[in-house]
């Protein structure tokens, strides 16, 4: 690999953007893939770009034709839950699974508790200081579990303002609209707003905790896979 093309992923890996250098087998050129931009002395066609940030997305290293292979590098998945609940004790483990990072974020200390949470990243600040210590990138979701707008919605004001890939909030239909009527009245956009998976999860039908859970970890799987990569604003 070339210095300068060198230099800069070091710089982007550091910054946590997600890139990917692709390469021509046949003779070594390389280009050098992030926020919908190439470098370097690979020219790639449209529909090669293209194919390369979808394995981009999805962490997929490899051959992207018969001629160039892919590396892709992504900052690590993160999952920041708001609400020590039920439904994210259940929710930690299978996250976890599926290669997440979690943390949980709730300033009730009754809830927040070691013994609840063990070995699980958990903060009692309040969710939109935790949010922004935690600065969520395009591989990173929110989720909203507690049902108190107190708690609740300074976490999607903050989450709606970041790169989260994934911004989902538990609650019924009609707690929903409710929802989005405050965070109107605070000036986010519907543009914006549309951005909120909500009721969050897919609807498999159940529940109980655990069964929310798995339908939670289903949508946050199927939105990493259907999204393409976000760039940078």
């Amino acid at each position: 690999m070339k210095a300068a093309l060198l230099e800069e992923l070091q710089a982007l890996r550091a910054a946590g953007r997600p890139v990917a250098v692709v390469t021509r087998l046949a003779d070594g050129a390389q280009a050098l893939i992030h926020a919908g931009s190439v470098e370097g002395d690979l020219g790639l066609a449209p529909d090669q770009h293209a194919a390369a940030l979808r394995q981009l997305a999805i962490d997929a290293s490899g051959m992207l034709d018969e001629a160039l292979f892919l590396r892709a590098w992504n900052p690590p998945l993160r999952l920041a839950l708001i609400g020590a609940v039920h439904v994210a004790q259940a929710l930690v483990p299978i996250a976890r699974e599926l290669g997440f990072f979690v943390t949980v974020i709730d300033p009730r200390t009754a809830f927040a508790q070691p013994a609840r949470f063990p070995d699980v990243a958990l903060t009692t600040a309040w969710p939109d200081d935790a949010l922004r210590a935690l600065a969520p990138d395009s591989r990173t979701a929110v989720v909203t579990l507690t049902h108190d707008p107190k708690i609740d919605d300074p976490a999607l004001q903050v989450a709606l303002g970041s790169e989260a890939f994934f911004i989902g909030a538990l609650g019924s239909r009609r707690t929903h609209a409710t929802r989005l009527e405050r965070l109107r009245a605070g000036g986010i956009s519907e543009a914006v707003l549309a951005r909120i998976h909500a009721p969050v999860g897919l609807a498999l039908g159940g529940r109980r905790p655990a069964e929310i859970a798995v339908a939670i970890a289903a949508e946050l799987v199927q939105t990493l896979y259907a999204q393409p990569l976000r760039t940078a604003p």
